[in-house]
């Protein structure tokens, strides 16, 4: 990151820390955002990743800028990370090839060498550079390294190699981005006459930071004249440089803004990403007789221990008291014997001792700890780096849990403290063995329980026996295959009465549904995600329901959309076509025989999408559009292995406008509320995923709830959706089912949002309870009663929520046994979510029906949704 150079500029986590991160999304959020400030201040290229697999703890200059000691991890953290990079427009270097990992001397002071077979260096150093390579990356940096296994001339530095610059990494490896040579004022390099053409000579592209530019280029234009180095090859080198400047856009963008630069560097999201790479790197390393988690007991009495300068571990000491009695106790430096026995056998006094460890010198301690081996469970925390307990070995080595945090920062000791009680996850995995005490890849996972004590039905007006139908209706589902999994939330008067799980993520031999699993909720996202900003927005009187959405989006000016109002789009009558097939215009006409779809499977149309469509698979995709990996201008990902332009945006919107407008009656438009959308980031002026979590779900305390699920958690903790054989074609699983939003950037008014029942019911519960919740006001009672009340003159919808169908229950989406005052949404995937105010009642229903087939109708065919919805309402007693 910048404050490597520069200060005052965010500091991220070093990359031994980074690489105990389970969550590789995580690492390549950081690669974004290091490559959104390195374009801020105009800057193309990154000299990063270290690709190096430092397996060597005396290596004196790669050591913590490793990712690691094992090559798997160090191979996948350094594509997650560059991945991040080139995708913010960044061209990443992976550096220092062929590897600087087992060295235990600085080849900016000399010339280290890789004594190892060709086969060692297959198997460790040459790892994660191949790999690298596979993925498509587009930069990569070669060190100032003897390797007598590729190169027997003694003492020529692998940067001058041209056995190892062409031969194994252009010929053999197949690398075909930019060549650098590490900085040739190296004293590892230095010795060697005209290191730049030399430089050249053995296929490098680049070179760096000779020591007399004046005299290098004097010797490469003589080799020229002397046909030691080719006219053409000096042009190639030239165009492919020129090249990679045009595709990284520093024709458009020149020149760097300076006004507010600093404010665009150091942002909030920043903060609150180096919090979470900080807090996902704690690793618990042991564990004996699940000491941990604790219990949460204000009448236990913990004993903590703080090793380190006053006021380090307050933050921590604050945190751990919310849980249980604390008795502080300071270990000075340097205690006499006496102090030291006094201090000891006070400890011993307690049930549980915590000891935190700020300090990283612990030789003044040394003394109380040869003798601290109290019978009674001891907890270690270091807010160090993982060496720092060496220096300790003989305590470490007896305590019932070890905890590695890292640092001191605060962030991270609130978090260590909620993890010894399991109110917080820990799973980081140790990226480089502690001597001998904890090896490479050692980590306990900690987790919250899944389940929690619900209330007896009966004290809120339900017959526990009667809501066992729940269970028989949700089974039978599953039974009939209408859906692998699903979650079942009710709420009554604001308490759960119901809070159950049931199946599996994708059928036999999958993981469980658990109620923390999180789910696409596909439509479901236009009222707990785009309504609730709407909402926000019309409270802060930034609209008006009878504007012009055209005022708004410029786009739709001299238009035949120029009149539709949002209120017309929220009723969804506005005339929009229900949706449009964006993704057609990326796909080459050319490339397929006959027609795209079919009403029947014949030999060219074999993927059925939907009940009499049939899809042509075999085409391809338009290059200016899709990319199977991400570059400077393919930043939207897809699912794994598709990258879409950003330009595609401009794309949609000119289909949108040109698209004719139908007659104004009631058609439900997903195209309606990918307009909303779109007003909403317009009118916040940020974001829609941002505003909304800003505004709802963090202090609204949904840590589940948001869009781009894989930026912040583990595919293991979401529901794969379908199986996409026709578009995406793979198992899409974090990446949003719905083709329309996917194409957007995964962030749609009409789809996209990912959250468990559980936090969705909390989002209807604070609209039940006319926009408060836990004494805290999110929307003013007249907004909400506006939206939640208001209805069509021509159809059942209102503002933006669905409503039950009184005329014809047939026609609804809601059980007919539902007051008139009901109000909620379903959504494509499986999902619904209800209030009835009535009954003061909130039931949320989350599946994904659609894994994997996604033309699978049976939970309509069923009802599965509307008879749950029966069941509840039979449940509840009458007053």
């Amino acid at each position: 990151g910048l404050a490597m150079r520069l200060r005052g500029t965010p500091s991220f986590p070093r990359n031994m820390i980074l690489g105990c991160i389970t969550d590789n999304q995580l690492i390549y959020e950081y690669g974004s955002e290091v490559a959104r400030q390195c374009r801020q201040i105009g800057v193309q290229v990154n000299f990063a990743p270290v690709a190096d697999v430092n397996i060597n703890p005396k290596n004196p200059v790669i050591n913590t800028r490793s990712f690691g000691e094992d090559p798997k991890l160090v191979a996948d953290k350094v594509i997650a990370y560059a991945y991040g990079l080139e995708g913010g427009g960044v061209l990443s270097v992976c550096k220092h090839f062929p590897g600087h990992g087992d060295t235990d001397v600085d080849s900016h002071k000399a010339l280290p060498v890789l004594p190892f077979t060709r086969e060692r260096m297959d198997s460790v150093e040459l790892y994660p550079f191949r790999q690298a390579i596979r993925a498509g990356l587009g930069g990569m940096m070669v060190g100032h390294l003897q390797v007598p296994a590729i190169e027997p001339a003694s003492g020529l530095p692998s940067s001058l190699s041209r056995n190892v610059v062409q031969g194994l990494l252009t010929d053999e490896l197949g690398f075909k981005g930019l060549k650098f040579t590490d900085a040739l004022a190296m004293k590892g390099v230095a010795g060697n006459g005209s290191v730049s053409l030399r430089a050249l000579q053995a296929g490098n592209d680049m070179v760096l930071a000779p020591r007399n530019l004046k005299d290098e280029i004097a010797a490469v234009m003589q080799a020229i004249e002397k046909g030691q180095l080719s006219k053409e090859e000096i042009e190639s080198k030239c165009r492919k440089v020129l090249t990679y400047k045009y595709v990284l856009g520093l024709k458009e963008k020149p020149f760097v803004q300076l006004s507010g630069l600093a404010q665009r560097i150091d942002r909030p999201q920043t903060r609150d990403l180096i919090r979470r790479l900080n807090q996902a790197a704690i690793t618990v390393l042991n564990n004996k007789n699940h000491i941990l988690p604790l219990h949460p007991d204000k009448e236990q009495t913990i004993a903590l221990l703080e090793v380190g300068k006053p006021g380090e571990t307050e933050v921590f000491a604050k945190q751990l008291s919310a849980y249980a009695s604390v008795v502080r106790f300071r270990l000075r430096p340097n205690q006499p014997e006496a102090e030291n026995r006094r201090l000891r056998g006070l400890l011993a006094a307690h049930k549980r001792i915590v000891v935190a460890v700020s300090e990283q010198r612990l030789g003044t301690y040394q003394s109380f700890f040869a003798k601290f081996v109290p019978d009674n469970p001891v907890i270690y925390l270091f807010f160090t780096p993982g060496k720092a307990m060496l220096q300790v070995r003989k305590a470490v080595s007896h305590a019932s849990a070890v905890v590695l945090g890292h640092s001191h920062l605060g962030d991270v000791q609130r978090r260590t403290a909620d993890i010894l009680f399991a109110k917080a996850t820990a799973d980081g995995r140790l990226s480089a063995s502690v001597g001998d005490l904890f090896p490479t890849g050692t980590g306990i996972t900690v987790a919250p329980k899944k389940t929690a004590s619900l209330p007896v039905p009966e004290e809120y007006g339900f017959s526990s026996s009667l809501l066992r139908a729940i269970d028989t209706i949700a089974l039978d589902g599953i039974r009939q295959g209408a859906y692998p999994g699903c979650q079942v939330v009710v709420l009554r008067n604001g308490h759960t009465v119901v809070d159950k799980a049931f199946g599996t993520y994708a059928g036999k031999g999958t993981p469980r549904v658990e109620s923390t699993d999180i789910y696409d909720l596909a439509s479901l996202t236009k009222t707990t995600g785009t309504l609730l900003a709407l909402m926000k927005l019309y409270d802060n009187k930034r609209f008006a329901l009878t504007d012009k959405i055209s005022d708004y989006l410029s786009f739709l000016k001299g238009t035949d959309k120029k009149d539709i109002t949002i209120e017309e789009i929220l009723y969804h009558q506005s005339g929009l076509p229900s949706w449009i097939p964006f993704y057609q215009e990326a796909i080459d006409k050319e490339s397929y025989e006959g027609r795209l779809f079919g009403v029947r499977r014949d030999a060219c149309h074999t993927v059925r999408i939907g009940a009499s469509t049939w899809a042509n698979p075999k085409f391809k995709f338009k290059r200016e559009y899709i990319s199977p990996v991400p570059t400077g201008n393919h930043t939207i990902r897809l699912c794994d292995s598709l990258w879409l332009n950003r330009s595609f945006r401009k794309v949609m919107e000119e289909k949108i406008a040109d698209t004719p407008l139908r007659q104004k009656r009631y058609v439900y438009s997903d195209i309606g509320f990918i307009l909303l959308g779109m007003l909403v980031e317009q009118l916040a002026d940020m974001p829609m995923e941002a505003y909304l979590q800003r505004e709802f779900y963090a202090p609204m305390g949904l840590e589940r709830t948001g869009y781009l699920p894989l930026r912040r958690f583990a595919k293991s903790e979401i529901a794969p959706s379908c199986k996409d054989r026709f578009l995406r074609k793979e198992t899409l699983q974090g990446y949003v089912h719905d083709e329309i939003c996917a194409f957007f950037g995964g962030v749609g008014g009409n789809a996209g949002l990912f959250s468990t029942a559980r936090e969705v019911a909390r989002v209807y519960q604070m609209l039940l309870n006319n926009g408060e919740i836990d004494g805290k006001r999110y929307l003013s009672e007249e907004t909400c009663r506006l939206f939640t009340t208001e209805v069509s003159k021509i159809s059942r919808r209102g503002l933006g929520f669905d409503k039950p169908d009184k005329t014809d229950a047939k026609k609804g989406n809601c059980a007919s046994v539902a007051s008139a005052g009901t109000y909620g949404h379903t959504g494509f995937t499986g999902t619904c979510a209800w209030v009835d105010p009535a009954n003061e009642l909130v039931y949320v229903f989350l599946s994904n029906r659609v894994c994997p087939d996604v033309t699978n109708r049976k939970l309509m065919q069923l009802h599965i949704r509307e008879r749950i919805q029966e069941a509840i309402y039979k449940a509840m007693k009458k007053k």
